[in-house]
């Protein structure tokens, strides 16, 4: 006779657990202004906590012993590692050729709904470990990219000129001093001050995580420039 059941104060314990657990994910996504932060997050892991308990304790015993009964905890379970992909793809955002933002995002999504099965299951300390990778060891790999420059930045800096500069060489000139790539270059004439000027749209690359007010200063610098706007995607 299978005998399976969980008593109020267990059940109560797991999905706080889980809400927490997967809160702590949301609030760094949060921190962050990301598309899903603490209550996303927060009902990802709590929903798939309650998901796992209903596989394992949600059946009757009388049903369980049924001669044709099958008891298969992981089938439900498995339904939410697949369908928590949709959620996930909500969140990710295909900017430009060169950006696509929200990956981080989906995939801490689709971690806490992990982890909300793990509390479900009784398997605190695997859920509480992976809390532990997230929140201490990924802040840890973002100083290091930070600080060795591994990773490229995507941006577009837009320059309005009152008139056509004389030379044309000067603004790759002060972007290759800040160690900053020129992908695209887009110059057309638009009215600027009621006279003739133009724009200049660059689509940018670049390692470094400071000296915007450098490449600032250096831009006002040139005669005529009568705005300047950068814009990272991040």
């Amino acid at each position: 006779m299978i005998n399976i059941e969980i008593s109020m104060e267990a059940m109560i314990f797991r999905l706080l657990l889980a809400a927490l657990l997967g809160g702590i994910i949301g609030w760094e996504r949060e921190r962050k202004n990301k598309q899903a932060g603490i209550k996303t997050h927060m009902l990802v892991s709590l929903g798939s906590a309650l998901i796992m308990l209903i596989s394992i304790y949600g059946f009757g015993n009388e049903l369980l012993d049924h001669p044709n009964a099958r008891f298969d905890p992981a089938r439900l379970a498995a339904q939410v590692v697949s369908g928590i992909g949709f959620l996930g793809a909500g969140a990710i955002l295909r900017r430009s050729n060169h950006v696509i933002s929200g990956l981080t995002t989906a995939a801490t999504l689709w971690l806490v709904a992990g982890i909300g099965l793990s509390v479900g299951a009784g398997f605190y300390w695997a859920a509480v470990i992976t809390i532990g990778i997230v929140v201490i060891v990924l802040p840890l790999i973002n100083l290091f990219e930070t600080r060795f420059n591994l990773f490229k930045r995507y941006g577009t800096l837009k320059i309005v000129m009152a008139e056509r500069p004389q030379n044309m060489e000067s603004i790759p000139e002060i972007l290759d001093k800040q160690r900053i790539d020129i992908e695209q270059m887009v110059m057309k004439e638009e009215t600027v001050d009621n006279n003739k000027g133009v724009v200049f749209d660059f689509r940018i690359t670049t390692t470094k995580k400071k000296g915007t007010v450098d490449l600032f200063k250096q831009i006002w610098e040139l005669e005529g420039v009568k705005e300047v706007r950068l814009d990272w995607k991040e």
